[in-house]
């Protein structure tokens, strides 16, 4: 039997004025899945993410998370329902501390925000927990960016380019939290530029072009696939 699903999404576009960013794609992702969403840029994948959470409005279609339909949901609703997003770039709160921005990662909760958690996972952060979070190093920060997500209990983690702008090392670090993230139960649809480090480690994938699904399945086989080892591997035969 096919697993529930927590995510399904049915036919959305995204317009920017006269643009069209997304057009009319279809998403399915299971509950306990981490799926990735690779493709050039300018194909779309950011405005998926984004009008999943709200932050853009689709101009058409059906985003139903948990059995509910949240197209037109308020952006600020969807964390106290445990849909929670990264964003490209990080978008930590460069003023405040590490210990401020987890609490306001965990806002949406009732009662005490208790880092020791997130401590255990980000060590790192815990010996920095009273620096600026603006003077900290770029994977320093993307690991604060995922802790602040995870304050919130999330169910399903939206995440938007986690290794733009780190050093290779740091990348694989920071692959390796995310795998411990969804080995830990969270549902993970993750966004990626380097292709062939998300399809590694996701169980299915789907490839954009120019706003639309080219290409769907597990990732093993997409992986494999000449189209996608030629456009987004580097491999041509």
């Amino acid at each position: 039997m096919e697993p529930r699903a927590l995510l399904e999404v049915e036919r959305l576009e995204v317009h920017y004025g006269g643009i069209r960013a997304v057009s009319g794609i279809d998403l399915r992702i299971a509950e306990g899945e981490l799926v990735c969403l690779i493709g050039a840029n300018g194909a779309g994948k950011s405005s998926t993410l984004k009008a999943l959470c709200g932050l853009v409005a689709g101009r058409s279609g059906r985003i139903v998370y948990a059995g509910e339909d949240i197209s037109r949901a308020a952006v600020h609703e969807l964390p106290r329902k445990g849909l929670v997003m990264v964003p490209e770039g990080r978008g930590i709160f460069a003023q405040l501390t590490v210990d401020e921005n987890l609490a306001m990662g965990a806002y949406v909760r009732a009662g005490r925000a208790d880092p020791a958690e997130q401590y255990e996972r980000f060590p790192r952060l815990k010996e920095r927990r009273r620096q600026v979070a603006g003077t900290l190093s770029g994977g320093e920060q993307q690991m604060l960016a995922l802790a602040r997500a995870l304050m919130a209990r999330p169910r399903l983690l939206l995440l938007d380019e986690p290794s733009m702008g780190l050093a290779p090392l740091m990348v694989a670090r920071i692959f390796e939290l995310v795998r411990d993230i969804a080995r830990d139960g969270v549902t993970i649809l993750l966004v990626e530029q380097n292709a062939r480090l998300a399809l590694e480690m996701a169980s299915r994938g789907y490839v954009l072009e120019s706003g639309a699904v080219a290409l769907c399945g597990e990732a093993a086989r997409l992986l494999e696939h000449p189209r996608v080892r030629a456009a987004y591997l580097g491999e041509i035969e």
